[in-house]
């Protein structure tokens, strides 16, 4: 069984609807196990001694029409040890919830809010999450992704993860079935920074084409070759 000793916000934009996980831990590839979001429906992180499955069927649950509050009862009624779990929901309506079992190591625990909630374990201190809730809260001028970027510096800079730092993932869906942002970073020293570094770099070479993208509203997409080539992604004929 994996374990996760992460930090994570589970958060949604009520101004968009967007919802959105951003996470880091000292662990590679968090972003495969942790965050889990569904354009409509909610987000999820599940971490600690992850269980996959909470995401799954919380995202299943919410999907049926249940609150946060009514999927965080039944995935502890099914669970079969809640007591090393640690998770978070946000649902449509922007309730949010999150649980931490009484086994999770090192300091543990989360802050809820409208439309958000963190939580970690296995940190230096309570400072981390409390750094990302004020962050969170003090920043709904900014897009939902940025806006989980600047949560996750937050508690970094807090104290983070007590064994160190390695891979962090930053998951954003907005309307469509795809994600909006999906940006990870597996391995490295100083993952929260670096997965800042590839968030600027996707402004400018990965965001502008997912505008043009087909949609549920526009099958067709908005596909224009003069500003695929200027990124890159066409050459002209020589």
């Amino acid at each position: 069984m994996l374990k996760l000793n992460t930090f994570s916000i589970a958060a949604r934009d009520e101004k968009t609807g967007q919802f959105g996980v951003a996470v880091s831990t000292k662990v590679p590839a968090v972003g495969l196990l942790c965050p889990f979001v569904k354009a409509g429906v909610g987000a999820i992180a599940t971490q600690s001694f992850v269980n996959p499955y909470i995401g799954i069927n919380g995202l299943k649950y919410l999907e049926e029409g249940l609150s946060a509050q009514e999927v965080m009862d039944r995935i502890l009624e099914e669970d079969p040890d809640p007591s090393i779990r640690q998770f978070s929901i946000v649902d449509k309506e922007g309730k949010a919830v999150a649980f931490t079992g009484e086994k999770c190591d090192g300091w543990y625990g989360h802050i809820t809010g409208d439309n958000f909630a963190v939580a970690g374990n296995m940190l230096v201190s309570e400072a981390t999450v409390q750094e990302m809730a004020k962050s969170f809260e003090s920043t709904n001028d900014l897009p939902l992704a940025e806006r989980l970027l600047k949560v996750m510096e937050a508690g970094q800079a807090a104290g983070g993860d007590k064994r160190g730092r390695q891979s962090a993932s930053l998951k954003v869906y907005s309307t469509e079935e795809y994600p909006l942002v999906d940006l990870r970073v597996d391995e490295h020293p100083d993952p929260v920074k670096e997965l800042g570094r590839i968030f600027e770099v996707a402004k400018r070479e990965l965001f502008p084409f997912m505008e043009m993208l087909p949609t549920l509203a526009n099958p067709a997409g908005k596909f224009d070759f003069e500003s695929s080539r200027e990124m890159g992604l066409l050459q002209d004929n020589e």
